[in-house]
């Protein structure tokens, strides 16, 4: 059965919209089987005793039948609820249901069901005071749209906002945890795993300490843990360490908590010492074991060159040792650690070694003070060094200068005696006038 095709524009008094859109949803809901829809009728009996919320209730309960409308007619369906609802002074008992309306599939488009949900979505967030925390819900209404679709591209110019609308709109942790959590679903769908990570981080923070020990945050914990052990690219794990909820599983996650130790500070050997220890466990816990090995190598390769001190170089036959490779495989691996941004250097061939120009340190505690302490103690000494010879270098050519100063001032006065002598000599022959 065709649906009805009335056309709605918002104008008229709040009667006469009313009329429109509950005749519009009943026309709608009789389209497709339910023949005993009366909206409109039971819309009018209410407004006879000016019970105007307990009109709202009945449009917006009846208004899950507008995602059948025809795509021409969706948005103009859904603006008039909208401008219904916002006449009323309790507009948070109304726009919830709306928004969870809206989040469901659109039936009439499935493959622009997407955009016009987040059409209206967009409408009523942005008619929302700043600080109308209204906006919470209907933001998390997009997210869930956004999830449907995939379509992250949507959602990722408007994550910089994110800080200032949570500080204007004043949310408690749990509420905070919910939308990042949010954020998380909608990265992980679209294949977003950096931007999936960073909010799983942002939703670990916001757990109390009373709760570091809830099933939530353990479960939390270990997801985001998992993610950044495995993610390609993530090598940085002081991020996780400095977490409450992170350290908390020492105790109820131990050998989670010494696998990430092992990956912040250690090396490939404590790696293959810990798969000795707990053998099968990497397989039994689904991670991923050649992608650990390929990291861990990368660690290895990025802490050995860090703690070449002086000599800012490595032999191809200590990287092979140390990353447990053959030789002729050095080359690519180095090629592979600077590409990951932990070492910057060169190869060299002929004298078979990497050249370090800049390394990276995995932890940086105690030792590496020290060894801080050491470079800015040689670059004191050689500052000085330098200095000694500018000064040395300034005082010879003073010696220089006042040396050729004497000896312009003595030609100079040599000059002027000769000068002199010859013009007397000229006076006395110049003969006498009579």
């Amino acid at each position: 059965m065709p649906a009805p095709t009335t056309t709605l524009l918002i104008e008229g008094t709040f009667e006469e919209l009313v009329e429109e859109l509950a005749t519009y949803i009943d026309n709608l809901k009789k389209a497709h089987g339910d023949e005993d829809s009366n909206i409109q009728a039971e819309c009018t009996a209410l407004l006879a005793e000016n019970k105007k919320d307990d009109v709202l209730k009945k449009l917006v309960t009846g208004s899950a039948t507008l995602n059948e409308a025809p795509e021409k007619e969706f948005i103009a369906a859904y603006n008039l609820l909208v401008h219904l609802t916002r006449q009323s002074p309790n507009l948070n008992m109304f726009l919830p249901r709306v928004c969870q309306n809206l989040s469901a599939p659109v039936r009439s488009s499935p493959a622009n069901g997407a955009g016009l949900a987040l059409s209206i979505l967009s409408t009523v967030f942005n008619t929302l005071q700043p600080d109308n925390d209204n906006r919470y819900h209907v933001f998390l209404a997009i997210l869930s749209v956004v999830r449907r679709s995939a379509n992250f591209e949507t959602l990722r110019p408007q994550l910089k906002h994110l800080d200032q609308w949570l500080a204007a709109w004043d949310m408690d942790e749990e509420d905070q945890r919910k939308l990042y959590l949010a954020i998380v679903e909608v990265a992980t769908v679209a294949g977003e795993e950096e931007h999936a990570y960073q909010y799983l981080v942002r939703a670990l923070r916001t757990i109390p300490s009373d709760e570091l020990s809830t099933p939530e945050s353990q479960q939390l914990s270990l997801r985001a843990l998992k993610s950044a052990l495995t993610h390609p690219t993530h090598f940085d794990f002081q991020d996780l360490t400095a977490l409450d909820t992170i350290q908390a599983l020492r105790n109820s996650h131990p050998i989670y908590f010494q696998l990430l130790e092992i990956f912040t500070a250690d090396l490939l050997d404590d790696f293959n010492d810990f798969k000795d220890e707990h053998d099968g466990w990497i397989e039994e816990q689904e991670l991923d074991a050649d992608a650990l090995n390929r990291k861990m190598r990368l660690l290895t390769l990025a802490s050995i060159a860090a703690s070449t001190g002086q000599t800012r170089s490595l032999p191809y036959a200590h990287i092979a040792k140390a990353l447990q490779i053959p030789s002729s495989d050095v080359e690519m691996w180095v090629i592979d650690v600077i590409r990951a941004g932990l070492v910057e250097g060169k190869l060299s061939q002929l004298t078979q070694t990497f050249l370090i120009h800049r390394s990276t340190y995995r932890v940086f505690g105690e030792n590496q003070w020290r060894e801080v302490a050491s470079r800015l103690d040689m670059w004191r000494n050689s500052l000085v060094g330098v200095l000694q010879v500018i000064q040395m270098e300034k005082a010879s050519f003073i010696q220089m200068k006042d040396a050729e100063n004497k000896e312009i001032e003595a030609k100079l006065n040599g000059a002027t005696s000769g000068r002199a002598g010859g013009f007397s000599r000229l006076r006395k022959e110049e003969p006498e006038l009579e």
